[in-house]
């Protein structure tokens, strides 16, 4: 994670944002009141997708135990009817 006082943030804004969005990297800015943290936005909906699977019981126990097949026993992509 990138750290960065507020005014060195507002000083390289556009570098700062596109770095976010390049790398995925979160940003940490700090301020005299308080710190905030920037993401990019495919970082922020895969947060978002994470809580939404896990606050639904039978979906995340699904996935925990998907988890724990071996990928040889799995379905090949190509196989699967979207």
């Amino acid at each position: 994670m990138t750290n960065v006082n507020i005014t060195n943030f507002r000083k390289d804004i556009y570098e700062l944002l596109e770095q976010t969005i390049k790398y995925n990297e979160p940003l940490h800015i700090s301020t005299k009141n308080g710190n905030a943290i920037v993401l990019s936005e495919e970082d922020y909906n895969n947060l978002i997708e994470t809580l939404y699977v896990s606050s639904i019981p039978e979906l995340k126990k699904d996935v925990v135990e998907g988890l724990k097949e071996d990928i040889k026993d799995c379905v090949d992509e190509d196989e699967v009817k979207w």
